[in-house]
């Protein structure tokens, strides 16, 4: 079961990634995941990402290939993978495309959470995150038992920069000029799957186990 996650930022594809991963007992890849792991065990790839990174560069898609690919060989990835976070843009995607091509291997399914702009900038302009432990909450479908104080250490909460209306309204623009643009990309090639990503949570994940295993 070869899968990509595809949704705008904080339409809950990370966390369905997750739960996909675990119920079938394969990994959630993320290119940082991946990015760290090489750079921490000194590999090649990963000596070649950090001279990017240092740099404050973005590390080329032919690279960012070779680290995936690299990481799909390993033994926990027999029974195939939720990748989560790349491709971002189509020329990352057909070059994703072509070494598996190579491997004589294939995505199966790119399932796109769908959630609309204005519920995603509701969802995250509700997020409070703690300046002390780091704990995360929401106004509220996840709010603390004290208005504004943390459940676990008794801090104070935040608004995040990167949750505030006007940052994620930037962020869903770039979304939809550079990531959007995939969900045509994995439609004509047959695989793309939508889910409604405005139920709860448990209910978007049963209907994506039910795209996966109706097929």
């Amino acid at each position: 079961m070869k899968i990509i996650m595809l949704g705008a930022p904080g339409a809950g594809k990370g966390t369905q990634a997750k739960k996909l991963a675990a119920k079938y007992n394969i990994p959630h890849i993320s290119t940082g995941d991946i990015f760290r792991a090489n750079i921490k065990e000194g590999t090649e790839l990963g000596k070649k990402a950090k001279v990017y990174m240092d740099q404050g560069l973005l590390v080329p898609d032919e690279l960012v290939v070779d680290l995936i690919m690299d990481r799909f060989k390993q033994p926990d990835c027999v029974n195939g993978y939720v990748l989560d976070g790349f491709p971002r843009t189509i020329p990352q995607a057909k070059a994703l495309d072509e070494a598996l091509t190579k491997n004589n291997d294939a995505i199966e399914y790119a399932i796109d959470v769908d959630v609309p702009d204005e519920e995603i900038v509701n969802r995250m302009s509700g997020r409070r995150a703690c300046v002390a432990c780091g704990a995360t909450y929401h106004l509220v479908t996840i709010p603390t038992k004290v208005e504004g104080i943390c459940d676990v250490c008794g801090k104070e909460l935040i608004l995040r920069d990167d949750d505030k209306p006007e940052t994620v309204l930037k962020r869903l623009k770039v979304y939809h000029e550079q990531t959007q643009p995939l969900i045509d990309y994995y439609r004509e090639k047959g695989i793309l799957r939508s889910v409604d990503g405005t139920n709860d949570p448990t209910t978007t994940f049963n209907n994506i186990v039910k795209i996966v295993e109706a097929e």
